[in-house]
């Protein structure tokens, strides 16, 4: 019984991964059928070469069987073998011009797919919502995109330069060896080549499995990798560089092993197609030599038998490669083709408009109605939350760390949709907005400050990336990071490294306050920006403060309640809830949590 459920599972398996393999190909098909009239003619160079290769054991025979006549005159023994010999030389030539027409021609077929397929992917995992990208690790994600590109390439390439011209050649010498000579040789020629692709593809779809164990593994080890690569300097605080080689040869090892079992099976695989090809060659010079015994067959008969037969088998015996490697592409081209059909957790609604700002002078009005939102189901992140920010205004929040402060920030670019409650933007419910519209009216100085490995300027730059080099000069000066960038070598040029690795903690939050004051947003969100400024930056940016949030309405998260003395609004959060609320002054005066939190701050600032 246990024998019969497993066998149930594989075949089951084995349909599923045949459907896949058709919906992957009908999924590249329109991105193929744009060029179709240069696909038509492609093919008919195709089938015009392959029987250009029919041709050449052909004349190759009447040039044998021409040398093996006795002529009474010296001339025709000439003649003939010499015209026989320009032929066979022009359908070479035909077959190789052909071949390569069609090849010229795809090129630009294929690596149109594979631009438009890789930009598509692109595009659509920005516009995935934010939980998609925390779930998932970046370098897997990449190496699925680099794998999926990489096997449209394969396919097409195989399937076009292999597996159709093989059995466009296949049909041919069938027919023609049915036709020329008797049903037999098209009987032992279609025997021998059925056994030979059933074998091959048996027997590669049980190797299918150890290759998918070793892409797993290199792509876990990848991960891996990345991740601690990224984390370096963690690793060095710790000294784990021993654990993380450990880890990442724990993959290496599995990669190892199923790596080992491939290569056996590959063994198995190359011997049995040589037995069935020395079988199928074997009967059918065996048939022909007794053909040529008994006169109905001549030595150029003999010949042209066996060479199409080993023309045949040539390409055959790559057959267990291509039809792995066509199976591999597949593979990969369905993991980039799933990220493709992964669905927008947030999308615009169908009648969606432009978020419109009523005065552009003083920043819109926002308002959080009842809003409750949770991450997981299980624990409930903002519970019935309602405040206003009226226009030109700054609001702080503050709170212990988990209070939901961030939450908020990340709400109001709608990186996820309230369970219940609304959000309105100058009495424009986000929802209703589009998103582009939404985020573009927004600037954001987050908590961690990522930059692009790129320069300075480009980083700054990237708030507006049509602005001027003046208006990028005059964002850092407003961002107090100009004179600073001036006394680098390289100024505005000078590498920030991988993720702005080569920038202190203050130096990138300059650059992410200048990025975002480039953009020219209607609001401003702080969130814990000041968190890696020293004492004497912080005092600074206090002060700049309220220039940089005049005509905008703004939102500061903050941990450090020094910065935010000065809103005009500060709410104070817990567990998910707003318990007090008012100005710093009157928020002192009640004598509650938020003044609780400043006496601590103070004393800490003391000691």
């Amino acid at each position: 019984m246990r024998h019969s459920s497993g066998h149930h599972h594989s075949a089951a398996d084995s349909k599923s991964s045949q459907g896949s393999d058709w919906k992957v190909i009908r999924d590249l098909l329109p991105y193929l059928l744009e060029y179709k009239f240069r696909v038509a003619i492609a093919l008919a160079c195709l089938v015009a070469a392959k029987v250009a290769n029919l041709g050449i054991p052909i004349l190759m025979k009447q040039l044998i069987d021409a040398l093996n006549i006795k002529a009474d005159s010296p001339q025709v023994l000439l003649v003939v073998p010499a015209g026989l010999i320009l032929a066979y030389g022009l359908l070479r030539m035909s077959a190789s011009l052909f071949t390569e027409l069609r090849e010229s021609l795809f090129a630009r077929v294929t690596q149109n797919a594979v631009r438009k397929v890789a930009l598509q992917v692109f595009e659509h995992l920005h516009s995935l919502a934010l939980s998609f990208h925390l779930a998932r690790q970046t370098g897997g994600v990449s190496r699925d995109i680099e794998r999926g590109t990489r096997g449209i390439q394969s396919l097409i390439s195989y399937s076009l330069y292999s597996i159709l011209p093989t059995l466009i050649e296949f049909c041919l010498v069938l027919g023609f060896l049915a036709y020329a000579y008797d049903i037999w040789f098209a009987a032992i020629t279609l025997v021998a080549l059925v056994l030979y692709i059933g074998f091959t593809v048996v027997v590669t779809e049980w190797r299918t499995h150890f290759r998918r164990t070793m892409n797993d593994m290199d792509s876990k080890a990848n991960q891996k990798a990345i991740d601690s690569l990224l984390n370096f300097e963690t690793v060095k605080y710790f000294g784990n560089e021993a654990f993380e080689a450990s880890r990442y040869d724990q993959n290496l090892v599995r990669y190892q092993a199923a790596a080992v079992k491939s290569q056996k099976s590959l063994a198995v695989l190359n011997f049995g197609q040589q037995t069935i090809i020395a079988a199928g060659l074997v009967l059918i010079l065996w048939r022909a030599t007794l053909g040529v015994i008994d006169g109905s067959m001549t030595l150029g008969d003999l010949v042209l038998v066996n060479t199409l037969m080993i023309q045949l088998y040539i390409p055959l015996n790559f057959l267990g490669v291509i039809y792995r490697e066509i199976k591999q592409a597949l593979t990969d081209m369905d993991r980039m083709f799933s990220l493709l059909n992964t669905e927008k957790e947030i999308s615009d609604a169908p009648n969606a408009k432009p978020l419109l700002i009523s005065n552009q002078d003083r920043g819109p009005d926002i308002r959080f109605e009842n809003v409750s939102f949770h991450y997981d189901a299980k624990r409930e992140i903002l519970k019935g939350v309602s405040f206003n920010i009226p226009a030109g205004t700054i609001t702080a929040v503050v709170g212990q760390s988990g209070a939901g402060k961030s939450t908020l920030a990340r709400l109001l670019f709608r990186f996820y949709d309230v369970q219940s409650g609304k959000i309105l933007i100058d009495e424009q419910n986000i929802v209703d907005v589009t998103q582009s519209s939404l985020r573009k009216a927004i600037g954001i100085v987050p908590q961690d400050t990522v930059l692009f490995n790129d320069t300075i300027g480009y980083n700054i730059a990237y708030g507006n990336p049509s602005a001027s080099i003046e208006e990028v000069y005059e964002a850092a000066r407003a961002a107090q990071i100009d004179r600073f960038i001036q006394h680098l070598p390289d100024g505005y040029d000078t590498q920030v490294g991988e993720r702005g690795l080569k920038l202190s903690g203050g130096e990138k939050q300059r650059v992410a306050i200048a990025r975002t004051l480039l953009k020219k947003p209607a609001m401003l969100i702080f969130d814990e920006a000041t968190s890696a400024l020293d004492s004497k930056t912080e005092r600074a940016f206090q002060e700049e403060l309220l220039g940089l949030a005049k005509n905008r309405t703004t939102l500061i998260i903050a941990h450090r309640l020094s910065t935010i003395v000065h809103a005009d609004q500060i709410l104070v959060m817990d567990h998910g809830q707003i318990i007090e609320r008012g100005t710093h002054a009157q928020l002192l005066s009640a004598n509650g949590r938020y003044a609780e939190m400043w006496q601590m701050q103070e004393r800490s600032t003391l000691d």
